[in-house]
């Protein structure tokens, strides 16, 4: 073979030769190509990432404006709370006031019924004293007298009738006034606890696509060295190329493209 080569003319040596360089070039055209669309795909890649950072970065920034609004319903809530606890020890104070002022009541009503009693247990003896004493003119000013007592004894047992309406009525509005403000509380409770689930589903996501946007950039990395290997290699088949034909090397060093038309 070594001597069928040798006899073969230099101007088929010469197609062969630019055959096999027409070969070389169309494959490094092909892996040009080839390149070409794998940066484009990754450029697309990192703008797709970029924009869903992006996106991330914004529920991040909505969520943590949730959470912000949330305090402050919160803070509001336990203002008004506090607002309530104070009106609610105010009617406390006020309930046990009237309660005293009832039991007072109550008491002062049972000494005059007992005063009636004695005094209806003595009729006879106040009859009889009547003539004696001169307490009274005569019967009709002391039917009079405990006319007086009784009208007293019924606006007693209703102002005492009154205060305990007022007591069950404060009473009433102080439970209404706690259930609320409880209810009030749970959902605020309820509406922090589902953002905070959110906020940690949001920094998942986040981290996700961190991780994705490394492994694309050690990909872009493991590319660039190899677009820098395939330049050296170039350079070096250009400079072999040059020597051996001793032509001169009036190509940039950088300039790959110009250094494969040469070759």
């Amino acid at each position: 073979p070594a001597q069928g080569a040798a006899a073969l003319l230099p101007s088929t040596r010469m197609l062969l030769k630019r055959r096999e360089v027409a070969e070389v070039e169309q494959e490094l055209q092909s892996q040009r190509e080839e390149f070409r669309q794998r940066m484009e795909r990754l450029a697309q890649r990192r703008e797709q990432l970029t924009r869903r950072e992006q996106q991330h970065r914004d529920v991040v920034l909505q969520f943590e404006a949730f959470l912000e609004a949330a305090a402050a319903r919160r803070d509001r809530a336990e203002r008004r709370a506090g607002e309530e606890r104070a009106r609610v020890a105010a009617r406390g104070a006020e309930a046990a006031r009237l309660h005293r002022e009832l039991s007072g009541l109550l008491r002062h009503r049972e000494s005059l019924a007992r005063r009636l009693r004695s005094l209806c247990r003595f009729g006879d003896y106040l009859r009889d004293a009547l003539a004696t004493l001169g307490q009274f003119q005569d019967v009709l000013a002391m039917l009079v007298h405990f006319g007086v007592l009784a009208r007293a004894r019924a606006a007693l047992a209703q102002e005492a009738e009154a205060g305990q309406a007022r007591l069950a009525q404060g009473r009433a509005q102080l439970q209404q006034y706690q259930e609320e403000t409880s209810a009030e509380l749970l959902g605020t409770n309820n509406e922090l606890a589902q953002l905070n689930t959110r906020l940690q589903a949001a920094h998942q996501d986040v981290l996700q696509w961190e991780s994705c946007w490394a492994r694309a950039q050690s990909t872009a990395t493991q590319k660039t060295l190899l677009v820098g290997q395939i330049k050296l290699a170039v350079l070096n088949l250009f400079q072999l190329s040059t020597a051996s034909l001793k032509i001169p090397m009036d190509v940039a060093m950088e300039d790959t493209e110009a250094q494969l038309d040469m070759v």
